[in-house]
């Protein structure tokens, strides 16, 4: 079992917009092990209300400097995850419907997401998944190398997302709300990093 952390330096990277009709949050830009706090609610990045409570962390790849434990990520090199505690939330004030989706990696331990109607993960809950190991491909020096999509349709507005897993072996990017998949792009980057990764070990 390997943690996502990493030693190395601490590195900032620069934010990319997300979609403006299907909200994509691709924790770039946060910084290496920065809080995500308030980041898309006013903060230094695009303001879409939402809010990461507590433990809610960015963490930058060792590769591009920062001291993060994987690599192959939708869109690197900035990915969520947290250090303490068995989940962290975000909460949409303003609530989100249709959908749901997000790619996560986890070698050895499960996860899971639940969607609630109220904030903090209170209210009714609208939808859950459950996210299963995804194991290694082995990439030296970035463990995390297996990424997979999840997503989900529900009924309601949802206002809070309770991200579940072992603190410093889960992680999260491309958290997308308003469509059970990633905003049109998504896909290809993931396959652009696969792709990537293929010839890297050829």
């Amino acid at each position: 079992m390997k943690h996502f952390i990493t030693l190395a330096a601490v590195s900032l990277v620069t934010a990319s917009a997300a979609d403006a009709a299907i909200i994509t949050l691709d924790f770039e830009g946060i910084g290496n092990q920065v809080a995500v706090g308030n980041f898309y609610d006013g903060g230094l990045g695009v303001n879409y209300g939402v809010e990461f409570v507590g433990n809610a962390l960015g963490i930058v790849a060792a590769e591009a400097g920062g001291t993060g434990n994987f690599t192959n990520a939708p869109s690197m090199p900035g990915i969520l995850f947290w250090l303490d505690g068995p989940a962290t939330i975000m909460n949409v004030a303003a609530g989100f419907t249709d959908g749901f989706a997000t790619y996560y990696s986890s070698i050895d331990q499960p996860g899971s997401i639940s969607i609630y109607d109220g904030l903090n993960g209170t209210g009714n809950l609208l939808a859950s998944l459950n996210l299963v190991a995804l194991g290694s491909q082995g990439t030296p020096g970035a463990a995390y190398d297996t990424w997979a999509l999840i997503g989900t349709s529900f009924e309601g507005t949802g206002k809070s997302v309770v991200f579940g897993g072992t603190a410093n072996y889960i992680g999260f990017d491309n958290v997308t709300f308003g469509s059970n998949i990633p905003a049109p792009g998504a896909l290809a980057l993931i396959a652009a990093a696969g792709f990537t990764a293929r010839r890297r070990r050829a």
